[in-house]
């Protein structure tokens, strides 16, 4: 069993989730239903929860603020946010690889997000999320999982990703190469709406930034940072040439 708290400014919101949680996730224990950060706070350190459901916007206290009310050694819970963010927040969550819960929230949503947590054994990194969010260009880092670590790059610092069976090799303009332990599919959901990426080829997504020409020879290849032959499918050249156009 796993004992919970919520921390959520709305009466309403906070018994929605406690009772999907009793109804379908019956390993979850609902210890305290807490309406803003500081009563979280002190319901944390005197229940000693496995998990915390968090709302970020709560009057006073952003819920993003949690983890400064506690030293590293005392941080051994893992936090779900639930939010009413917009499509540009989420994208944050996604890059930043920490789990969210997109109100009003869905049981499916609510199962998968648990799941994670019950497979985890990482400390989450908010201060990439906090990072994230803030800003409001594209420079944004990844949260990019490795068989040993999680490591945070910066997104424009990527030249492509090529996929390894159920992995992704990740290449850097610095020429590092990181292999993950996502499928090149995971990345293509995360970056989805970030302008500069393309799946050119079921094998790989690009960075166009970096593309240098369009060589037709050897059924057509893209020349990413003067020496990466990437391969770019017949039904996605035109729409490559459109984005590399427009830059």
């Amino acid at each position: 069993m796993y004992k919970a708290v919520i921390i959520d400014d709305e009466k309403m919101a906070r018994t929605l989730l406690e009772g999907m949680l009793n109804e379908y996730c019956k390993d979850i224990t609902i210890v305290e239903s807490c309406k803003d950060l500081p009563t979280g706070v002190k319901a944390i350190r005197k229940l000693n929860p496995d998990l915390v459901f968090l709302d970020i916007e709560m009057p006073g206290h952003s819920g993003l603020e949690l983890l400064e009310f506690f030293n590293d050694e005392e941080i051994n819970f893992s936090v779900i946010f639930t939010t009413a963010y917009n499509q540009y927040a989420i994208q944050a969550f996604k890059f930043s690889a920490i789990d969210y819960l997109l109100k009003p929230i869905e049981i499916a949503d609510l199962e998968t997000a648990l799941e994670r947590f019950r497979k985890q054994n990482h400390k989450q990194n908010f201060g990439i999320l906090k990072d994230n969010l803030s800003n409001t260009t594209q420079q944004r880092k990844l949260a990019i999982y490795t068989t040993g670590s999680i490591k945070f790059i910066d997104i424009n610092e990527i030249l492509f990703f090529k996929a390894d069976g159920a992995y992704t090799r990740i290449i850097l303009n610095d020429e590092t190469e990181i292999l993950a332990s996502k499928s090149l599919k995971t990345y293509e959901d995360i970056l989805a709406d970030t302008a500069f990426f393309f799946r050119s080829h079921k094998s790989f997504i690009v960075n166009i930034n970096y593309i240098n020409e369009y060589v037709r020879n050897d059924g057509g290849y893209a020349l990413v940072n003067k020496e990466h032959q990437i391969s770019v499918s017949t039904d996605k050249l035109d729409t490559l040439l459109n984005l590399i156009s427009r830059k």
